[in-house]
C-alpha cells in the first residue's frame, strides 16, 4: 500500500493528534502547514475513483465497454441484397432523412443512421428524385441507396399521338396505364377538378396534350388527366397563344379549333402553314364563304378521314361546316405543337383550297380557283383517292 493510502487511512487518527498539537503550539505557522497538507489529499480522491470506474468499464468491463462505446458510433446495418420486395414512395420535397426514416418503417433498412451515413458517402444526398421505388427488406444500407437510383423508378410510360380525339385518348389510357376506362371518362366529365382554362368552356377535348409520358402508378385518372392540362397550358405558352389569338382576332379557344383542324387535315408538317392560311382565307372571304372541311364532318358522325361522302356531307350536325357558317363548336381533336404553331402564323399566299393529291406520300398541293381545285381533284383520283 503507497504512503497515500497509508495516510488516507490513519488521517482520522493524524487528526486526534493534531488537533492536540494545536491546543498546544496555537496559531503558528507549521500548524498551517499541516492543515493544507491535509486538503491537498482530499482532492485527489473524486479524480482517483473516476478513474478507477472508467478503467473498469473499459479494461475490466471487456466486452461490454467496448459495446457500449461503439455502439453510439456505429449504427445497426444489414448486410446483402435482402429478400422479398416492398414498395416504397420518395414524395416530392422530402430530404434524405425522411426517406431513412421511412425505410426503417418498413424494415428495408436496420437504421435510419445507417442509410443517412450510406448516402452521404455515396455523395448523393441531393440527388433522391420523387417517385415509387421497388426495394427489398433486410437489405445493406448501401445496396439500399443503389437501388433508389431514378433508374429504377416504378413509372408507367404512355404515348399519345397527335390528334387523337378525346375518346381515343381515354381508351388509350386505359389500356397502357391498365386503369379503368370508366374512370378515366368519370374524370373527363369533371371539368373544374382537371382545371381547364377558361376558353375551354368545360370541354376537355383539344387540351389534353398529346406527348409521351411518365406517370407514378399511384397517380389516378383526374391525377393523370389534370397532367395532361397542365402540359397543354405549358405549350400553351411557349407558342404565346392568348397574345397570338389577339393578333388575329381570334379566342385562344377558336385558335385551339383551327390548330385540331389543321392537325386532322395535314398529312406533314410543312403543310401546316399554308393549310392554316386557307382557313383563314375562308374565314373572312368576301362573300361568305363556309369553311367545308370534311374532318370536322366526319368528327360530326364520329367516324375518321378526311373525305366524307355525298351521303356524309348532306348530314346535319353541328360539326358539319358544309352546312353552318365559320368554325364548328370546339376542337375536333388534340393538335400538337406544331399545328398551334401554325395556327398562329399562317403561311403568306391567297389559297382557299388544298388536296392531299398522293395519298400514299401525303403530298398537299393548293389552289386559288376554283378550276385549279379542280384539277386538283382529277390528280387525286387518279392517284386511287
Amino acid at each position: 500500500m503507497s504512503e497515500l493510502d497509508m495516510d488516507f487511512l490513519l488521517g482520522a487518527e493524524d487528526d486526534d493528534e493534531g488537533r492536540d498539537r494545536r491546543r498546544s503550539r496555537g496559531s503558528g505557522g507549521r500548524g498551517n502547514r499541516r492543515r493544507r497538507k491535509r486538503r491537498s489529499r482530499g482532492r485527489f480522491i473524486a479524480p482517483l475513483l473516476a478513474f478507477i470506474i472508467l478503467a473498469g468499464i473499459i479494461g475490466g468491463g471487456g466486452y461490454f465497454g467496448y459495446q457500449w462505446l461503439s455502439g453510439a458510433l456505429v449504427p445497426d446495418d444489414y448486410s446483402g441484397q435482402g429478400q422479398g420486395n416492398v414498395v416504397v414512395e420518395i414524395k416530392e420535397g422530402q430530404s434524405a432523412s425522411e426517406v431513412a426514416a421511412e425505410l426503417e418503417r418498413q424494415g428495408v433498412v436496420a437504421s435510419a443512421r445507417a442509410f443517412t451515413n450510406a448516402i452521404a458517402n455515396a455523395g448523393k444526398s441531393g440527388l433522391l428524385q420523387p417517385g415509387s421505388y421497388t426495394m427489398r427488406k433486410g437489405m445493406s444500407a448501401a445496396n439500399a441507396v443503389k437501388l433508389l437510383d431514378s433508374g429504377n423508378r416504378l413509372l408507367l410510360r404512355v404515348q399519345l399521338r397527335e390528334g387523337l380525339r378525346l375518346s381515343d385518348t381515354l381508351t388509350q389510357l386505359a389500356q397502357q396505364t391498365r386503369k379503368p376506362q370508366k374512370e378515366f371518362l368519370a374524370a373527363a366529365r369533371n371539368a373544374r377538378a382537371l382545371d381547364l382554362p377558361r376558353y375551354a368552356k368545360g370541354k376537355p377535348e383539344g387540351y389534353l396534350f398529346p406527348a409521351t409520358y411518365e406517370f407514378q402508378p399511384k397517380d389516378t385518372p383526374a391525377d393523370i388527366l389534370g397532367k395532361m392540362v397542365e402540359r397543354f397550358e405549358q405549350a400553351a405558352d411557349k407558342a404565346a397563344l392568348e397574345d397570338g389569338a389577339k393578333s388575329l382576332g381570334h379566342t385562344p379557344g377558336e385558335i385551339i379549333t383551327i390548330a385540331s383542324i389543321i392537325q386532322a387535315e395535314a398529312g406533314r408538317y410543312e403543310d401546316m402553314p399554308k393549310i392554316a392560311r386557307v382557313i383563314y382565307n375562308r374565314l373572312a372571304h368576301q362573300p361568305p364563304m363556309k369553311l367545308k372541311m370534311d374532318s370536322t364532318v366526319m368528327y360530326g358522325l364520329n367516324k375518321y378521314g378526311t373525305a366524307a361522302t355525298n351521303a356524309e356531307l348532306r348530314i346535319n350536325t353541328k360539326y358539319n361546316t358544309y352546312m353552318h357558317d365559320g368554325l364548328p363548336p370546339g376542337p375536333i381533336g388534340n393538335p400538337g405543337d406544331h399545328a398551334i404553331e401554325a395556327a398562329l402564323n399562317p403561311a403568306k399566299g391567297d389559297w382557299l383550297f388544298f388536296v392531299a393529291t398522293d395519298p400514299k406520300s401525303d403530298v398537299t398541293k393548293f389552289a386559288t380557283t376554283d378550276a385549279e381545285f379542280q384539277e386538283l381533284l382529277n390528280e387525286y383520283r387518279r392517284n386511287g383517292g
